[in-house]
């Protein structure tokens, strides 16, 4: 729990009763790889910490798989159309190794925001960096070429592009894996 601890001082410094408190309210689970952290049409109920593995965001649409995001060690995130709005994810979230993840669930999140306004920071932070990222990701799709979207996919994640398939690196980047090989051959 020390990383989870750590990770959510750097961004929102919690006092010693709000980290107590938020210890005692989360739990930690194991997914084998390929199991399912969260199923399209299920309520997003928990913000995710992954202690250890990595797992994916990804949506199915007429017989393709788009891959939107991936999650490795020290990082909260969440579906968080459905976490904040309470309806059901359109989205998937699946386990691509085995997985420890810290949870924390909406209720805890809405008790201890109320709590304690430093929880309640941390919470609006991970949600204003989970924006930040999707806005990012949108104008990479939007404005840059399937090479440099490789490039600087590699460049943002080296701890993670030797721990994924090419299949979901391709899906993630919106090219077929064909052109992904020529792409990585390239000099």
């Amino acid at each position: 729990m020390t990383d989870f601890i750590r990770y959510c001082n750097q961004l929102s410094p919690l006092d010693e009763q709000a980290q107590a408190d938020l210890l005692q309210s989360i739990k930690t689970k194991t997914y084998a790889k390929g199991d399912y952290l969260l199923r399209e049409g299920d309520v997003c109920n928990y913000i995710f910490f992954i202690n250890s593995g990595l797992a994916k965001i990804w949506s199915y649409r007429e017989d393709k798989e788009f891959v939107h995001c991936f999650f490795a060690e020290d990082i909260l995130f969440s579906i968080f159309d459905s976490f904040h709005s309470r309806t059901p994810s359109k989205f998937i979230i699946t386990a691509l190794e085995n997985t420890s993840a810290t949870l924390i669930h909406f209720d805890t999140m809405e008790s201890l925001s109320k709590k304690h306004h430093c929880i309640e920071t941390l919470f609006r932070k991970v949600t204003d960096n989970a924006t930040a990222s999707m806005i990012k990701r949108i104008s990479g799709i939007l404005e840059e070429n399937a090479v440099d979207r490789y490039h600087q996919f590699i460049a943002e994640n080296p701890s993670i592009a030797q721990r994924l398939s090419l299949g979901d690196v391709a899906k993630f980047l919106g090219i077929t894996q064909p052109s992904l090989s020529r792409i990585r051959n390239l000099k």
